[in-house]
């Protein structure tokens, strides 16, 4: 097994590697991955076996420890086809071995979630249960099973028969839509977005047919709107936010309603993101039952630790 660290020299083999395995989305690509390589410094891997490339790992460094990746909502080890059992447990022993020989002390691995597989791709799972691994993270994900979707609740279904005079569109005003965000998340949480308004219009310029901005407008006034992260299972919210009056009015729940029904009936699974809090310690209640009004159940999505020093 040879470990090689990434630089540019293997961008396109990364991405057609990518573009081809059981468990990659676009997200692991490397023009999504560099939009801020700037706030990272990259140690990512790839693994050949007999002279084939059979895995990669997207990490970064933070001290001493590696991450795999800080700045990715999912990460692990993306692996083709061809990986089965054994080889997984091989890529392993050569990650373990290269990053302490490389002074590291950890490695805080975070899986994809099984969502986004194409064919099973758990080795890693079963591996890191050999190589000791501590689960230490687990965040709880509400996900439709649009080949099983469960029924609305009485609330959502009464928003929906409300009388409606408003407009949904394929917007590209991510200016307009982050600064409602912000303003959003500012108010309820003190944050703001992971992403800038010009981040998100690079990001879609580069992935137009996996990033996409859904709006409703009344009478031209912007009151509800969901990003999405489309993969090849998967319709994932990665924002949605609601004025007032989009929340009063049912804007955001015939948004929604449109999006399960319509845009994405033909996807697996619905992904309204997670509900959880301090390293998934704490369940925000009213979130998740929102998200579960809309007939979405629990996914969970682990995060382990591996220690190098033994």
């Amino acid at each position: 097994m040879e470990v090689i660290k990434y630089s540019a020299n293997y961008k396109d083999a990364w991405d057609a590697f990518v573009a081809t395995s059981k468990n990659g989305t676009f997200m692991l690509q490397r023009g999504y991955m560099d939009y801020h390589a700037d706030r990272f410094e990259d140690h990512s891997l790839l693994f050949y076996s007999n002279g084939k490339l059979v895995a990669l790992l997207a990490a970064n460094l933070t001290g001493r420890e590696v991450q795999s990746h800080g700045g990715l909502t999912y990460g692990g080890i993306v692996s083709g086809p061809t990986m089965k059992a054994q080889l997984m447990l091989d890529v392993f022993d050569a990650m373990i071995l290269y990053y302490r020989e490389q002074g590291f002390e950890t490695i805080n691995y975070k899986t994809i979630p099984h969502i986004y597989h194409q064919l099973p791709a758990e080795e890693d799972l079963y591996a890191l249960f050999r190589n000791d691994a501590v689960l230490y993270r687990r965040d709880l994900n509400t996900v439709i099973s649009l080949n099983n979707k469960l029924p609305y609740n009485t609330l959502r279904k009464r928003k929906l028969k409300q009388p409606h005079n408003l407009q949904i569109e394929l917007s590209h005003d991510y200016d307009k839509f982050l600064s409602l965000q912000h303003t959003l998340l500012q108010q309820k949480y003190k944050t703001a977005p992971a992403h800038t308004a010009a981040e998100m219009h690079l990001l879609a310029s580069r992935f137009p047919e996996n990033i996409k901005l859904y709006t409703v407008l009344n009478q031209e006034v912007l009151i509800a709107g969901v990003i999405v992260y489309e993969t090849a299972s998967v319709a994932h919210c990665q924002y949605i936010a609601a004025t007032p009056e989009g929340k009063t009015s049912g804007a955001l729940d015939m948004l929604i309603d449109h999006l399960v029904a319509e845009e994405y009936q033909h996807k697996h699974y619905f992904s309204f993101g997670v509900s959880t809090e301090q390293q998934g310690r704490y369940l925000n209640q009213n979130l998740v039952r929102n998200k579960e009004s809309f007939g979405g159940r629990t996914i969970a999505h682990d995060f382990y630790i591996i220690q190098l020093l033994k």
